[in-house]
């Protein structure tokens, strides 16, 4: 699940993401740039999806704070 977004000042390099944080993570794919529909939090070498606590397979490319459903 996935939904189309627009970048803008908010998003943040994916090498300055924090550990111990919700975050909403931005992934570029062959049809556009997506944000992930759940929180995910950063972990040594991957993620996981924070509500699950489950590893995610995703290379993100942004992040900023999770606000929750929009």
């Amino acid at each position: 699940m996935q939904r189309q977004i627009i970048f803008n000042m908010e998003w943040q390099a994916i090498s300055t993401a924090p550990f111990d944080c919700d975050l909403e993570l931005a992934v570029i794919s062959h049809d556009g740039t997506h944000a992930l529909v759940f929180p995910c939090r950063r972990i040594l070498g991957s993620w996981i999806n924070a509500e699950t606590k489950q590893r995610v397979d995703v290379h993100p490319t942004h992040w900023r704070d999770w606000q929750g459903s929009v």
